[in-house]
């Protein structure tokens, strides 16, 4: 409680209104049109792999040596398990800002979302030999799969913060002096 002396009045307000309260950038971010933007790319990401897996990388597959074959193998498997782990992730935080699913709901079924960062795997003198529209494709997901971890890591950090009560000085002494002298209010 603070009271304010004007003049004959007195005025007594709750010091928690005067108490600044924590802004969450990421959990503000989360829910923002950045987010939509972030949506929206990562799910044309997802569209646009699977159209080039699909089509002229299947073509371009049957060029390549047996050895940067298999590489292209194992990176386009690391490519399509990072944007579903992407997507889902992408999936799970638009159900929680539509109102789909709670917060403690989505923590609950976060645990099924694996994010890890994942690089390339491939030696460079294969990855050389692979077509530039698929190392292009790894490249965008990597920096994607980056942006997702670096929001999920500041909403993780945004959540487990509990706020901290702030005690005022001046509160605290008013307790104290009423403390020291009960009767002094009365007069």
């Amino acid at each position: 409680m603070f009271r304010s002396f004007e003049g004959p009045r007195t005025r007594e307000m709750q010091i928690d209104a005067w108490a600044p309260k924590t802004v969450s950038f990421a959990l503000k971010h989360a829910s923002s049109d950045a987010f939509k933007t972030l949506f929206k790319e990562g799910m044309n990401l997802v569209e646009v792999s699977a159209a080039y897996l699909d089509g002229p990388g299947r073509l371009e597959t049957k060029t390549l040596r047996r050895s940067v074959a298999l590489a292209y193998a194992t990176e386009s498997m690391r490519l399509t398990t990072r944007l579903m782990q992407v997507a889902s992730w992408l999936l799970l935080r638009r159900a929680v800002n539509e109102g789909e699913l709670t917060p403690a709901q989505a923590l609950s079924e976060k645990h099924r979302v694996r994010l890890a960062r994942q690089e390339m795997a491939s030696a460079p003198d294969f990855l050389a030999e692979l077509p530039p529209a698929f190392v292009d494709l790894c490249v965008r997901s990597m920096r994607l799969q980056a942006r997702v971890l670096h929001l999920d890591a500041s909403i993780a950090a945004a959540i487990d913060l509990e706020p901290v009560a702030s005690v005022s000085v001046v509160a605290a002494q008013w307790a104290r002096l009423r403390a020291a002298f009960p009767d002094a209010g009365a007069a």
